[in-house]
Order: C-alpha cells, then sequence, then structure tokens
C-alpha cells in the first residue's frame, strides 16, 4: 500500500505531528510505502527524516488563507500526487484536509481528513469559528472518512451539519516509555507542576500563573512550563511583576518531553479550547496526577477525582484550590498518578491507536474495487513488540 499523508505546519511538533510519526512508522514496518507532504521545512521535517520517512516541503503550503498562495500548494500538491500515486491520502490540519480533499477528488484517489480539534470549536473567535465551519461543511462530502480524535468533535461536526456516516471517533493514543521514565509524584522536594504547551492563544498560561502565584503553600512547589511562542515574553514579564521568578522555571522548546515528565509531580493543561490533546495522554502515561481544562474533548481522558480533575475554563479560584491540594497531599497524588497510568494502558496505547485507525484504511479502501490491498501482517503479538520497540 502506498499511502500521502498532508500535514501543513513543520516548524512546530505539535500532537498532530507527533501522530503523523508514529502511523508512518508502523505503516513502513509493516512494509507499506509513505511519503509526508507538508508546508516550509522545519523541526518537524528533521524528526520525520530521523525516523526514515521521506517527505516533500511545499514553502507556500502555510496554515492562514490566501489565495495566492494556497492555489500554488494545490498544484504542488496534485503534482505529487500523479508522481507517488498513493493508494490513500490521509490529511491532517484545516487547511491540508481542505486543499487535500479537493486535490484527491480531482485525482480520484480516496482521502481521509483527521480533526485534530476543529477550528470552530468554542473558544475560537466568532468570525473566524463561522468562517471555518462553512469551508468544513463545503468540503466535508470529499472525504471518505473524517476521524474526529474526540467524541466532542464528532458531536460538534454533527451540530454543523456533517453527515454522521462519514464522521467517526478514534481517541489518540501514543507510544509507551521505558520503566526509568515513570515519574514519582509522591517526591516533594519541592513538588513540581509542569505545563507543555506553546504560549500562543489556544493556551491559558495567564490563569495558571496567577492561580499559582497565590497558593498558600507556593514555598513546597514549583511552576515549569515548556514551549515556546508569541506570548513567552508577556508571560516571563508576569511572573516577574507578580515576584514568583525563583519559583517559575521557563524550559523554552525542548524535544525531551518523556524525561521533562518523568522528573514532575503533577501535569497541568489550562486551555481556552482544545481537541483532544496527546501531551495529556503522554503524562498519564508517566504516571502523572493531572489537572487539565474542561476544553473540548479534553476531559474524555479523565477519570474525574480518580486519576486528575477537570477545570471549567478561566476558573482561576478552582485552579488554585486543586492544585493546593495535591501539592500538600503526597498520598492523592500517588494514587492518582496509578490510576492514570492504568487508564493510558487501558485505553490510550499507540497499538489501539494503530488497530482502530489501519481498520478505517482497510474499510476504504475495500469500498475502492481497483485498489489491491497488501496483507495487513500485523497479529496482536506483532502490534505489541512496535510499540515498544517505537
Amino acid at each position: 500500500m502506498k499511502i500521502l499523508f498532508v500535514i501543513t505546519r513543520a516548524d512546530t511538533v505539535g500532537g498532530a505531528q507527533v501522530h503523523v510519526t508514529e502511523l508512518p512508522k508502523l505503516l513502513r514496518q509493516y512494509g507499506h510505502e509513505v511519503l509526508v507532504f507538508t508546508g516550509a521545512r522545519g523541526i518537524f521535517s528533521d524528526r520525520l527524516e530521523k525516523a526514515g520517512i521521506n517527505t516533500i516541503a511545499c514553502k507556500s503550503f502555510l496554515p492562514p488563507i490566501n489565495p495566492g498562495l494556497d492555489w500554488q500548494s494545490f498544484k504542488a500538491l496534485r503534482q505529487v500526487l500523479r508522481q507517488f500515486q498513493p493508494d490513500l491520502v490521509s490529511t491532517h490540519s484545516s487547511k491540508a484536509g481542505v486543499l487535500g480533499r479537493l486535490a484527491c477528488r480531482l485525482e480520484k484517489i480516496p482521502c481521509l481528513f483527521t480533526a485534530h480539534g476543529w477550528a470552530f470549536t468554542n473558544g475560537v473567535p466568532p468570525l473566524k469559528r463561522f468562517i471555518y465551519q462553512q469551508i468544513e461543511k463545503l468540503v466535508e462530502p470529499l472525504a471518505a472518512k473524517i476521524i474526529c480524535v474526540s467524541e466532542c468533535d464528532r458531536q460538534l461536526a454533527l451540530q454543523a451539519g456533517m453527515q454522521s456516516q462519514r464522521l467517526l471517533t478514534i481517541h489518540n493514543g501514543v507510544v509507551d516509555v521505558p520503566p526509568e521514565l515513570i515519574a514519582k509524584p509522591g517526591l516533594a522536594d519541592p513538588v513540581k507542576i509542569v505545563m507543555v504547551a506553546r504560549f500562543d492563544r489556544q493556551k491559558d498560561h495567564l490563569t495558571l500563573i496567577k492561580a499559582f502565584s497565590r497558593l498558600q503553600n507556593i514555598d513546597q512547589a514549583q511552576l515549569e512550563l515548556v514551549g515556546d511562542g508569541p506570548n513567552l515574553a508577556a508571560m516571563q514579564d508576569l511572573v516577574n511583576d507578580l515576584g514568583i521568578s525563583d519559583r517559575v522555571k521557563f524550559w523554552g522548546f525542548r524535544q525531551d518531553i518523556a524525561e521533562i515528565l518523568a522528573q514532575a509531580q503533577i501535569f497541568t493543561l489550562v486551555s481556552h479550547w482544545e481537541g483532544f490533546p496527546r501531551v495529556t495522554l503522554e503524562a498519564m502515561r508517566a504516571g502523572l496526577p493531572v489537572v487539565i481544562t474542561n476544553a473540548g474533548g479534553s476531559a474524555e481522558a479523565i477519570d474525574e477525582g480518580k486519576s486528575g480533575y477537570v477545570i471549567n475554563v478561566g476558573d482561576g479560584d478552582a485552579w488554585r484550590d486543586r492544585l493546593q491540594t495535591l501539592v500538600a497531599d503526597t498520598q492523592l497524588r500517588t494514587e492518582m498518578g496509578r490510576y492514570g497510568r492504568a487508564l493510558y494502558e487501558q485505553k490510550f496505547t499507540l497499538e489501539r491507536l494503530w488497530q482502530e485507525t489501519f481498520a478505517v484504511y482497510e474499510q476504504v479502501l475495500s469500498s475502492t474495487p481497483q485498489i489491491i490491498k497488501q496483507s495487513l501482517g500485523n497479529n496482536e503479538q506483532s502490534l505489541r513488540t512496535s510499540d515498544g520497540a517505537s
């Protein structure tokens, strides 16, 4: 089988980029041919090449709507389709989903779209939300299937008027880590609270930092913020203004996230909107208690009160109270971390994601008679071996 993956941004490594690394790696392992089409080269391009995955970068392929550049990208994508001649195209992110589906329809190639959080989700500015909702409704029929990474996203699509038979939910999954990267949430010298996210308008670092500054037991805690982005300098200034610079560490962009999580005791993710954040699963995989915003499908990963807490958007008092409780209670952190790790093993492994996603590939190709599929060759034991070795 030949599969082309299309994703817009290669200048960052977020949940969608991790997804478009792990699945192609497994496809190649089972003898399938894979190519990834991205925007201008960046750190994600390097990550793909390090994994042995062939890539093609298109400089005009950028997230903002730009008719001139989008037309150039569309022509470049059609040329790649004609040269590579994939059996199936898997698109990721809004721009890739729109241009990819249009190009595939003209080239008569089956296309999937994975929505890693809709651009018209709650929390997105109203005008932008309306525009993207209309665009997504227009191109929806061009996809053989649309994979939503959360049930919340599937429901949003149904409310927008998309067809139920085209929509399905497949939660994200992440590859496991070795035992030495399992955290010790019971440690307390100090209690490290970590958030891994870009400093942009989607994330709400402001609420987290202010809540942290009001902890009664702040002398027992340290806040560690991993990521870069346009709002980083403003948040550094806020920390200085609040007089807590000795309790907050800014890591900047890092690729050793598993190692950083392994040294933490509490994981947080404060957002204005979300799809189904993969980093929460990585924290659960590490055995950390998680405290997240009830945005998008985020809460679908959490067993409230057992593996962590879910807090309403912008509720700074609740953030302070939950963090204060966890910082003070060693046993609670340990029990929640253990429960979260068990949830990960049951529901959010890469093995489970692979099985469910490949079943969709198989279903789509079975409805396209001219495509002769290769054998899956992926029995359960092989998958487990792959999951542990990736």
